[in-house]
């Protein structure tokens, strides 16, 4: 199994300029101005403090004029605050919930990622950003990355994630999850009364995998896929704990039912379909 995460993400990033982005208002564009003003909110909120900050010198010392000049300065920034506040709330024209239940918010994270050169592909209800998975959420307003709960949903924050998240090394141990792979596949074969070395479909491998209760939550399909692609990447076929070798199997199983997609770093589609495992023919004799 593999073991990603995101960076910490930081405020301020710019509104990129996405060709094609849906229309307005869009939810960058919604949070591209509500960063800009509160900003400007912010320093409202700086002279309130440095009025009242003068008020304290003045009550310390006892200079009463200022005292009274300051105070009544810091009650007219506070007023200003508090109507620049309300407005900052009104400001944010997009309902969240029904934007991410809507489809527009994938379509505008899709748009953004293009535009920054990186690759998401929408399979089975999921999205699929090597080595990432993500699930929207949008009854808790939230995305899930890997299986872990991020409320951070700014499209060009999370792009400018998922691209960092790509240039690290992926946790993945190739042997233990051939092993893995072998023995279930093992299973299938000797209850199915298959030959040795037959081929077995990866989805009955993976439903093998997981047959206990729940474990299927846990470890999806779109996850195993993943894995058969970092597998097949590192170029281990076999382990110390097996002569087997694995063989993977195309087919035209691959056009069907029962294959198995996950995207590459490149964005290009990989697809998985079924294996065999077999022992390699000795060696002929020398004379």
């Amino acid at each position: 199994m593999t073991e990603t995460s995101i960076d910490d993400l930081t405020a301020g990033t710019s509104e990129p300029d996405v060709e094609g982005a849906p229309d307005a208002p869009s939810f960058e564009t919604m949070l591209s101005t509500a960063e800009r003003d509160i900003d400007a909110t912010l320093r409202g909120a700086n002279a309130t403090v440095r009025e009242l900050k003068k008020a304290l010198a003045a009550a310390r010392t006892g200079q009463v004029r200022d005292l009274r000049k300051a105070l009544a300065a810091a009650e007219t920034a506070t007023a200003s605050l508090a109507a620049d506040t309300r407005a900052l709330g009104a400001g944010l024209e997009i309902d969240e919930q029904e934007y991410l239940t809507s489809g527009a918010y994938v379509k505008e994270l899709l748009a953004v990622a293009e535009a920054q050169g990186l690759t998401i592909v929408e399979e089975d209800n999921l999205l699929l950003c090597y080595p990432s998975l993500l699930r929207l959420l949008p009854a808790d307003t939230a995305i899930e990355i890997d299986k872990v709960r991020e409320r951070r949903l700014r499209p060009s924050v999370l792009v400018a994630a998922l691209a960092r998240a790509q240039e690290r090394d992926v946790r993945f141990k190739p042997d233990a999850f051939l092993d893995g792979l072998r023995g279930a596949y093992e299973l299938l074969v000797s209850g199915e009364g298959k030959r040795p070395d037959g081929v077995v479909r990866l989805l009955d491998i993976w439903a093998a995998l997981t047959m206990l209760p729940g474990q299927r939550a846990q470890y999806s399909k779109q996850e195993f896929a993943r894995d058969l692609y970092l597998l097949d990447r590192s170029g281990v076929t076999h382990t110390a704990r097996s002569p087997r070798s694995l063989r993977w199997s195309a087919s035209t199983g691959t056009k069907g039912s029962g294959t198995l997609v996950t995207v590459a770093p490149s964005g290009q589609q990989q697809r998985y379909w079924g294996v065999s495992f077999t022992v390699a023919d000795p060696e002929p004799a020398r004379a």
